[in-house]
């Protein structure tokens, strides 16, 4: 084992060699999976997330329609029974997976929709790099716009992990920019808010936290160009962080201490904080990126009815 040592350089920039346990306070099934180094968020179409999407669907049961909402393809899952009360709302799913894949439109649907009792609509946007900006945000906006046509602003919540959690915030971005109503509350999970810089975390650890850490290139000064294009990384439509944020919808952020986007994460809630927004900040001991499409750990289950509460909480409940 090589010691435990850490060099400073003179800017500031940290060599660490050190070994980190595994807090004891995580459940059995948390500490089995980081063992393996294997992702917490499964490639599109994988043996992986096919298991996870199957055993959602035997924890929270819901029925899934596919559907087509101002001429974007989306999925609309639905749960089982939904109470006179809750009728008007809906809540409105952006996905993870890069800007360039689907990873988790059901593992983010299937658990929040089961646990509201209200529909989700989870939007099958247009991807990259076949799409880039603002391709995305079109057709989130384009669904909300036509959800407005049978719910109120203040029944609807715009969710997402990820890419999907940075859309959510450029999509409300867009509201604002063009006077729509934003809605009652929004989800921002382990996501970026600034296209023109990366947070430190990105530095220390990968999609399955340590495992597969990688330091970014930074000398190109930017991130997801695939999504980008030739965009301008600092436009507050593309970085939300830049952006006046006073009169943004109450937010609940979500990450982990091993997550590559918790100073991101960190950092948006922190720039909502400054405009006065209502917005809370959790964050899970030892978990990775999107550690909540592992469904069938408690840790997980945890942070999904979390933000099932909220989002009650936001539409009145």
């Amino acid at each position: 084992m090589i010691p435990d040592s850490v060099q400073l350089l003179p800017d500031g920039t940290a060599i660490i060699s050190r070994t980190i346990p595994v807090p004891d306070t995580l459940s059995p099934q948390a500490h089995a999976h980081l063992a393996t180094g294997a992702t917490w968020a499964p490639e599109d179409g994988s043996p992986e997330q096919k298991d996870e999407i199957e055993r959602a669907l035997s924890m929270y049961p819901v029925q899934i329609e596919p559907a087509t909402l101002a001429g974007v393809l989306v999925k609309i899952v639905q749960p089982p029974h939904v109470s006179v009360e809750k009728r008007d709302c809906v809540l409105m799913n952006l996905h993870g997976g890069g800007f360039v894949t689907d990873s988790g439109s059901m593992l983010e649907s299937i658990p929040i929709a089961s646990l509201t009792g209200i529909p989700v609509v989870t939007v099958l946007y247009r991807l990259a790099p076949q799409y880039t900006f603002p391709a995305a945000v079109d057709d989130a906006a384009a669904v909300y716009g036509e959800l407005l046509k049978s719910h109120s602003s203040h029944k609807i919540v715009i969710y997402g992990t990820s890419a999907g959690g940075a859309l959510t915030a450029q999509t409300a971005v867009r509201l604002s920019q063009t006077g729509v109503p934003l809605p009652a509350a929004l989800g921002f999970f382990t996501a970026p808010a600034d296209f023109s810089h990366y947070g430190d975390t990105t530095s220390f650890f990968g999609v399955p936290g340590l495992a597969e850490a990688r330091i970014p290139d930074r000398s190109k000064g930017r991130r997801d160009s695939a999504m980008l294009g030739s965009h301008d990384p600092r436009d507050p439509a593309v970085s939300p962080i830049y952006y006046d944020l006073h009169g943004f919808p109450p937010t609940l952020c979500v990450a982990g201490t091993r997550d590559m986007m918790l100073s991101d994460t960190a950092n948006f809630h922190r720039a909502l904080l400054r405009a006065g927004v209502d917005a809370d900040l959790m964050v899970f001991d030892a978990m990775p990126h999107a550690h909540w499409y592992m469904v069938g750990i408690p840790e997980a289950r945890e942070a999904s009815e979390a933000m099932a509460r909220y989002f009650l909480h936001a539409l009145g409940f």
